[in-house]
């Protein structure tokens, strides 16, 4: 035990001692790493390039796309580093980093599909309205908020908990982790727990609120209306909801573990600790890619050479 000190490095103790699979796992995850990267590129690309989808829906699937670009790449760089490596420890400065990047991108996912659930909400609910109410100022303001709204909550976090006097650097996780932090800490954690539980409220609860208040009103429309508003709902719905239950369920599983001492294998316990940010970046662009139509037949022109 290490007498209270500001800490200069964490220890994260997760990894298993991997022996000669060293290179096997590194290649694994580096290939996962580069699918990421190229396919939620491809997509950007696509959205940026086409004039035909220079609509509020993909800007904000733009973002989002964007937004697994982030929070990957806070993640896939040093877990391949570590991977290679025979000590786990990183310098704090680069721990902080991680949090901030890891926090952010949570964050930012829950106000990205919030807002795409409120851009659906207008669309179906408001179809002679939409136009009007969502203007091109307001897509702007929309995404602004979501990005640098996080960015703020998350810069206080870190204010509180950087200057910590602490009793222990290990962090039981194969990442940096905030409360994995903030439980070593040698003396009071009242205000670092108080507004952690604001952060999360905040971050994730009202986010998850208003995407579920505004499906329970886009349902309620589809069950009034025609054939044709249903189909319409389901086409650009499907993917959201699958995309929001995906994302959630990893977070879920986050907070649960962070917070309460969970007796689960270690290794389901490590793969359930990264599903959140390695399954939805893997995920949403073959979901959006291949469930909405127009990015469907634009990116199977593009591959077939037909451009």
């Amino acid at each position: 035990m290490i007498n209270s000190t500001q800490v200069l490095y964490f220890t994260l103790s997760a990894y298993l001692d991997t022996k000669g699979f060293k290179s096997l796992y590194f290649i694994i995850i580096m290939c996962l790493y580069a699918f990421i990267l190229l396919s939620n590129l491809l997509l950007i690309v696509v959205i940026c390039v086409n004039r035909s989808l220079h609509e509020p829906m993909y800007i904000f699937l733009c973002s989002l796309f964007v937004n697994e670009l982030f929070g990957s790449t806070g993640l896939f760089p040093l877990l391949l580093v570590q991977i290679l490596s025979d000590v786990h420890t990183v310098y704090a400065p680069l721990c902080f980093l991680q949090i901030f990047c890891v926090y952010s991108y949570v964050c930012i996912e829950y106000l990205n599909l919030a807002v795409m659930a409120y851009d659906r909400y207008l669309a179906i609910c408001y179809p002679l309205q939409y136009n009007t109410c969502m203007t091109a100022k307001k897509v702007a303001i929309l995404i602004a908020v979501a990005w640098f709204f996080p960015f703020l909550t998350v810069v206080v976090l870190i204010s509180l908990s950087a200057p910590l006097q602490l009793c222990g650097n290990i962090i039981n996780k194969l990442y940096c982790g905030n409360y994995a932090i903030v439980k070593q800490a040698c003396f009071d954690t009242r205000v670092n727990n108080i507004y952690g539980l604001i952060h999360t409220v905040i971050s994730i609860i009202i986010p998850l609120c208003l995407i579920l208040y505004t499906y329970m009103k886009i349902l309620k429309v589809c069950y009034r209306g025609s054939k044709k508003t249903r189909q319409k709902a389901v086409s650009t719905c499907t993917p959201h909801l699958a995309s929001l239950l995906n994302f959630s369920f990893g977070c879920c599983f986050q907070i649960i573990q962070s917070r309460f001492t969970l007796s689960v294998p270690h290794v389901l316990d490590i793969l359930l600790s990264m599903y959140f940010l390695t399954c939805q970046p893997l995920f949403n662009p073959l979901l959006y890619g291949l469930k909405l139509p127009k990015i469907h037949n634009i990116c199977k022109r593009l591959m077939c050479g037909d451009v």
